[in-house]
């Protein structure tokens, strides 16, 4: 009797194997199927969930365009005289002459002269072989050797001649490199979300240069168009990086919070200082510009760069303390706003210091030729102190890092209550 049961037995945990693969395999394939023919219904579950922010972002297409044609100018060319210039690319096929000399002075940097045999690349002039001069000195130009690609301004004249000077030496591949380069690393390390964020940073700047840039020049008042390009920037990185939730509609309330309180210190900043500005460098430039007509407002340029300079910090405060209390909410749902917005100040407080550190040292770095320059006068400290340039550094530096410093209380209250808003009280006894 036991050999028979035991036969049975055997049999049947086979025939149960042989069901359970067979399930596996039909399982399997439909698996297959789904992913290769997705249907219609999972678009409609993708479109749900991202509705809100893909009107989110059309709307704001919209707006981008009626900003650009506010912004677009129809100037007609200005009509090209008998003698003018033009900069063309040409790559030096032999060096006729080298009278350059390290000078000692301008540590080890060279100064003198280059007789250069050159073929233009581009331009009316393509084809042509043409001696050119190379000046070299420790703040403009460089030597340059057979092989190498330069910038030549190459001068037409009434009577059908031409001459060549070398301007700079050709950096356009080796800018392609570099952004080529930090392109790569941005979306090897940071996969979609890197990819999102250079889609977002893409937008910042064409908002900047097409939108920003001519409004000012055309006489829109400059706070008030700074502060709303600003605003429209931050509403679509946050749409980009991670669509209309609550999450990023918190960030995007606490960066532009943060930012219009570094407008109103920076404002602050520049009454009591006295300085405005008219003692920023180059504005001599935009004094000319202003004397052709162009109505750009040049007082409200000081606290501009400040709201411009604040905006990544502070939108980077304001979504990572937004993310950090959203996924705490997440977790621990029974957590009041009041202990949010304590964990918030908390996660803020590591942020502030080296936040903080970060802008005034980018400031301090980018004036450090200058600073340099000053400390090696030997100036008295009071006339140090009361310089236009140390005021004007020292409105930039502390206003951005009021605005990071204020976005983190303002990010985790908009943040606590939002994510607590809705909470219903549970009553006694049923936690």
């Amino acid at each position: 009797m036991e050999p028979i049961f035991l036969r049975r037995m055997l049999l049947t945990s086979e025939r149960e194997l042989d069901m359970l693969n067979e399930t596996k395999i039909r399982r399997n394939l439909s698996m297959k199927k789904s992913k290769k023919t997705p249907t219609l219904s999972g678009f409609g579950a993708w479109w749900r969930k991202n509705r809100l922010s893909c009107i989110v972002l059309l709307a704001c297409v919209v707006l981008f365009f009626i900003l650009r044609a506010a912004a677009a100018t129809i100037d007609q060319p200005l009509p090209r005289g008998d003698d003018y210039a033009e900069y063309e690319t040409a790559v030096v096929t032999d060096v006729l002459a080298d009278n350059t000399e390290v000078d000692e002075v301008s540590d080890g940097a060279k100064r003198g002269e280059q007789l250069l045999l050159a073929e233009v690349k581009t331009g009316q002039y393509k084809g042509e072989v043409m001696q050119v001069y190379n000046y070299v000195g420790p703040l403009y130009g460089q030597t340059l050797k057979a092989g190498q690609r330069a910038v030549l301004v190459i001068s037409t004249y009434a009577d059908g001649t031409h001459t060549a000077t070398v301007y700079e030496y050709d950096r356009t591949v080796g800018l392609a490199v570099i952004v080529g380069l930090f392109l790569l690393t941005t979306v090897a390390v940071g996969g979609k979300v890197g990819a999102k964020s250079l889609v977002a940073l893409a937008v910042t700047l064409v908002c900047l240069f097409f939108i920003l840039i001519p409004l000012l020049m055309k006489g829109a008042p400059t706070l008030l168009t700074v502060f709303l390009i600003c605003a429209y920037v931050t509403v679509v990185t946050m749409v980009i990086l991670g669509g209309v939730t609550r999450k990023t509609v918190c960030a995007a309330l606490g960066t532009v919070a943060g930012t219009a309180l570094a407008l109103l210190f920076g404002l602050l900043a520049q009454s009591l200082l006295h300085i405005d500005g008219m003692r920023l460098t180059d504005v001599e430039a935009l004094l000319q510009l202003r004397q052709t007509g162009t109505p750009l407002g040049l007082k409200g340029l000081l606290v501009a760069g400040v709201v411009i300079s604040a905006l990544g910090a502070v939108m980077d405060v304001a979504m990572s303390i937004s993310s950090a209390l959203t996924e705490v909410h997440t977790v621990a749902p029974e957590r009041t706003g009041k202990d949010l917005f304590r964990s918030g100040m908390n996660i803020g407080r590591d942020m502030v210091g080296t936040m903080t550190n970060t802008l005034i040292l980018a400031f301090l770095g980018s004036g450090l030729t200058f600073i340099i320059y000053l400390i090696s006068l030997g100036l008295d400290p009071r006339q140090l102190i009361s310089s236009a340039y140390v005021a004007t550094e020292v409105i930039s530096g502390i206003s951005s890092s009021i605005g990071v410093i204020l976005a983190v209380p303002l990010t985790a209250l908009i943040t606590a209550f939002l994510l607590t808003k809705d909470k219903k009280t549970v009553p006694a006894g049923k936690k």
